[in-house]
């Protein structure tokens, strides 16, 4: 397994290490020592999976009190998945990160607690699974909007994406609730 920083440092690639032959294959999606040797030393508490459409797009989401840690890999399909940093007092506050996610390449991308994020799925339809370090408390949820021009993420667009009310409806960066 390698763990990678990426542009934004507290967001780590996961690249698992594959074991396969001709019967199929193996892989570690989390080990627990392996993420605490470079610095993911939350628990995870709750797994959700979610099944989209092609065009759908997800986000951008966060939990003011009760803030959780994301763990996201694609069971199938493809996704491009973003993290934008919502913590006012981070250097990279406002910045976003995006990476693919899929089925094929089998990577993961830890987010941690005081980001936004969101996804939007690439292929004929994805199965996102993703393990989160608190539990889910829709009272506390804010949406960032997906396309807000102060944070400027690069959806990489080619038609409108399909968008829940909540989604229509997130707030820009200077209006939203964000973490000190």
């Amino acid at each position: 397994m390698e763990i990678t920083e990426t542009e934004i440092p507290d967001v780590k690639l996961i690249q698992p290490t594959l074991f396969g032959d001709q019967r199929g294959f193996f892989l570690e999606v989390y080990h627990q020592e392996k993420f605490h040797a470079h610095g993911i030393s939350l628990n995870f508490v709750q797994d959700n999976l979610s099944r989209s459409q092609r065009g759908v797009l997800r986000g951008l989401h966060y939990q003011v009190q009760h803030p959780q840690g994301k763990l996201v890999t694609v069971l199938a399909g493809e996704i491009y998945d973003v993290a934008v940093d919502v913590r006012k007092s981070s250097p990279t506050f406002g910045k976003w990160i995006g990476r693919t996610l899929s089925a094929e390449n089998r990577h993961a991308l830890y987010i941690p607690p005081g980001f936004a994020h969101g996804f939007h799925v690439l292929s004929e339809s994805a199965d996102v699974f993703y393990k989160c370090t608190d539990l889910y408390h829709p009272e506390h949820e804010r949406t960032l909007l997906w396309n807000d021009s102060e944070v400027g993420v690069d959806w990489s667009l080619t038609d409108e994406p399909l968008l829940s009310e909540k989604d229509q409806s997130g707030l820009s960066l200077s209006d939203v609730e964000c973490f000190d």
